[in-house]
């Protein structure tokens, strides 16, 4: 076992990260010791790294050595918010070092450099023409390289980057492998290299800075109100709309709370957008705790797309379907988004599979399959068939009578057949009336949920034989729906089914 982390104490009395802890404890016979817990370390340091994202909206954890301890931040274009890169970075060190975190930071052109300067140089902000000056004095540990390719250059009497730099290039591969130069040419600007954002990149927000922290849920939907307001005119000047608007909530103990809503169809209007966040602050009152208190809220949108203003004429008509889709989503945005459904029709003329239930917030890039305006249906269809007991005077004749349910039918009426065959070219797929929803991984410590049930509804049968559809009348007015699966032959008889009743 050995150190990982050690306290301003422990330094001064020797200690160091890495070192074994028996020797560490035969040094400090009083040390005192807690074993580490990386993943709630590093679910912390997620939840840390995006509270940066009010400084930048490219925030990232920088796992090469560790996944926590290391953030990079993208500050392309907003450190003249700040006052300048000097400015911003003592800002952010600051109010680091206000709520007691041991912090150090540097800006520079690479990421390389600027991890390598942070942890082996003093805070301070380096330019592009001074970059390799600072560079030359730090060790070969500022490259983020291997414990082992540091002890292989240590050995040759490679310990600073400006005596590593003007070697033979092959060389060093063939015997550090191409990391070694990889993490070099990063450094110096030779090679770029990306950071990958834990929060997608929002290219249209807006954004409010309070003075003084605020705390109530109804100042915190007033500002979203508001902020809604200003990115409808951006998105209206763009023509533009979207369907996913996010709420960001940065508190003053580091912390962010995101609220997410959706939209069916694009939209920006300000008053919908708020109602939508209204609707869902309802339903997760119980959860919002704006702590020591909001500093920052921004408002961003994802998911956009064309939307072109609308002209009103003075004859003009509404047929209500805009208020119809406003109502399911404020609706979906309320109770959940599958507790909101709609019915989509689905291209197959096997009839328990023509429709099927989706969320109503869920739009289709392809229109839908509509059914056939010729076609007669019931009104109530069941979700599987029910064999009944069916008479007939001749065997391809109309039925007399039926037996269903241990209930007698005789069948004074009735109209066809309708000859429908099987879709020999699906496969065995289990009927599913309404999208099965996915629990989310737990997070770490949370128990995990148990998995959604799954109804044993039957497979869809490739091989089924035809069905005959018959419309029948009994002598009380009842409609029903039947189909004869299969033919007379004369080794086999066919089977009944009830499969809907017509009001």
């Amino acid at each position: 076992m050995r150190l990982a982390a050690i306290n301003a104490q422990a330094s001064q009395a020797g200690l160091r990260p890495g070192q074994n802890l028996a020797d560490a404890r035969a040094m400090l016979p009083g040390l005192t010791v807690r074993e580490i817990d990386r993943p709630m370390l590093a679910a912390a340091f997620a939840d840390f790294a995006d509270w940066h994202s009010n400084a930048s909206p490219l925030v990232a954890v920088l796992d090469d050595v560790s996944s926590f301890g290391d953030l990079v931040l993208d500050i392309t274009g907003v450190a003249h918010l700040f006052g300048g890169e000097p400015a911003m970075l003592r800002l952010l060190l600051t109010r680091l070092r206000a709520l007691g975190y041991t912090v150090a930071g540097a800006i520079a052109p690479t990421i390389g450099a600027a991890w390598a300067i942070s942890h082996f140089a003093r805070s301070q902000v380096v330019d592009a023409p001074d970059l390799a000056r600072v560079l030359a004095p730090l060790p070969v540990g500022a490259l983020r390289l291997s414990p082992t390719q540091i002890a292989g250059l240590t050995q040759m009497g490679l310990t600073s980057l400006a005596q590593l730099r003007p070697r033979e290039r092959k060389p060093l591969q063939a015997r550090f492998g191409l990391s070694l130069l990889t993490r070099l040419d990063q450094a110096y600007g030779g090679l770029e290299e990306r950071l990958t954002p834990r929060l997608p990149l929002a290219e249209r927000y807006s954004e409010r800075r309070f003075p003084d922290p605020i705390g109530l849920l109804d100042d915190v939907l007033m500002t979203a109100h508001d902020l809604a307001i200003q990115l409808g005119l951006r998105l209206e000047t763009e023509g533009l709309g979207a369907q996913a608007f996010h709420l960001f909530l940065y508190r003053v103990d580091h912390k962010v709370m995101t609220l997410s809503v959706n939209s069916a169809r694009p939209s920006r209007d300000p008053d919908h957008i708020a109602k939508l966040f209204s609707h869902r602050a309802e339903r997760l009152s119980g959860e919002y705790d704006a702590g020591f208190g909001i500093d920052m809220i921004r408002l961003a949108v994802s998911s956009v797309a064309p939307l072109e203003g609308t002209q009103l004429g003075a004859f003009a008509t509404q047929d209500g379907a805009a208020d119809l889709t406003q109502l399911q989503d404020r609706m979906s945005s309320r109770l959940g988004t599958m507790a909101v459904l709609r019915t989509q029709f689905v291209a197959t003329h096997i009839p328990e599979r023509a429709a099927r239930l989706v969320p109503a917030m869920v739009h289709t890039a392809t229109p839908p399959a509509e059914r056939g305006p010729h076609l007669v249906r019931p009104l109530r269809l069941l979700p599987v068939p029910e064999p009944v007991a069916i008479n007939a005077e001749v065997p391809d004749g109309l039925p007399a009578s039926m037996i269903w349910r241990r209930v007698s039918y005789r069948i004074t009426k009735a109209s066809g057949p309708e000859r429908l065959g099987a879709e020999w070219w699906r496969s065995g797929q289990r009927l599913q009336l309404a999208p099965i929803a996915v629990p989310k991984p737990p997070a770490p410590g949370e128990k995990p949920k148990a998995p959604p049930h799954v109804p044993d509804l039957e497979r869809f049968n490739p091989a089924a034989v035809t069905r005959d559809y018959y419309i029948a009348e009994d002598a009380m007015g009842r409609r029903f729906w039947i189909f004869r699966e299969g033919l007379y032959v004369p080794s086999t008889s066919p089977v009944w089914y009830l499969h809907g009743l017509f009001a």
